[in-house]
């Protein structure tokens, strides 16, 4: 399960996100009608902006292990930021 816990001047909460949602997901990031509709979500900005750039395309196989290997290192922290404003961000594993 990974924790993303967020504090803000009025607002404090955690998250718990369990591997399963993640691998859904992944599952729905990975798919084709996915980045086809990222793609096209973001070519109209691209062109109006002349950027050359083209989503690379994730491949779910790879992604799985990755995750399957994250449950290996529980209390793992993956992000810990903090802004200038108060704000903090944790993600931990």
């Amino acid at each position: 399960m990974i924790h993303v816990k967020v504090k803000a001047k009025d607002v404090r909460f955690t998250l718990p996100i369990p591997y399963a949602f993640l691998n859904m997901a992944l599952s729905i990031l990975c798919s084709k009608f996915f980045q086809q509709l990222a793609k096209k979500w973001t070519k109209k900005h691209f062109d109006r902006e002349k950027l050359d750039f083209t989503f690379p395309l994730i491949d779910k196989k790879t992604l799985k292990p990755i995750v399957k290997e994250l449950k290996n290192y529980k209390g793992l922290v993956l992000v810990d930021v903090k802004a200038k404003d108060g704000t903090e961000v944790k993600v931990r594993l």
